[in-house]
């Protein structure tokens, strides 16, 4: 597992979409930054209601100037499935992602304890959680990784820190 550092680049990151096309970090050209989410997967019931939320704020994430898109391990008919089951409408769903490429990426990877609660089975290995923001040249700026479904950073706090950062001109912390 790689450890990611602020200021510094982040892996490459392609993945195909549910809306048809291949999303690429390098191809993203946000004002300010590029907001990428990594979840569980259809099967997760915590991140129904984080993607749910992330889902409900995309608008307000681009009046900042932030490109967002949620990417899981998923195949193209759960990703299909977590939009049309989870009703998402406005986010952009990435899936496919490698397990290899999740690890380049810092995140943990588990194997499948069965059923979840919501009576869907996890796949055999996915990634866990992480949220990254990612500034228009490609480096790091923020970071959270984890190795459980819990406690995730809250979207409606980042996007108040988001305006802090562009007000003060904040920079990356924790590369010293």
């Amino acid at each position: 597992m790689s450890k990611l550092m602020p200021r510094q680049p982040v892996p490459e990151l392609a993945v195909d979409t549910l809306s048809g096309t291949r999303w690429e970090l390098a191809g993203s050209q946000p004002a300010s930054f590029t907001l990428v989410v990594f979840y569980r997967g259809l099967h997760c019931p915590i991140c129904k209601g984080y993607i749910g939320e992330l889902d409900r704020l995309v608008d307000d994430f681009r009046e900042r100037g932030v490109t967002v898109i949620a990417v899981s391990s998923d195949t193209a008919g759960r990703a299909r499935r977590t939009r049309e089951e989870w009703g998402l409408e406005k986010l952009e769903i990435g899936y496919g992602l490698g397990l290899d490429q999740a690890r380049e990426w810092g995140l943990y990877v588990s194997g499948s304890r069965g059923k979840t609660s919501l009576g869907i089975e996890e796949p055999e290995r996915f990634s866990e959680p992480g949220v990254f923001l990612v500034r228009p040249d490609g480096t790091l700026y923020w970071a959270a990784v984890q190795t459980m479904p819990f406690a995730r950073p809250h979207f409606r706090e980042m996007l108040a820190a988001l305006d802090f950062v562009k007000k003060n001109d904040y920079p990356a912390r924790g590369e010293a």
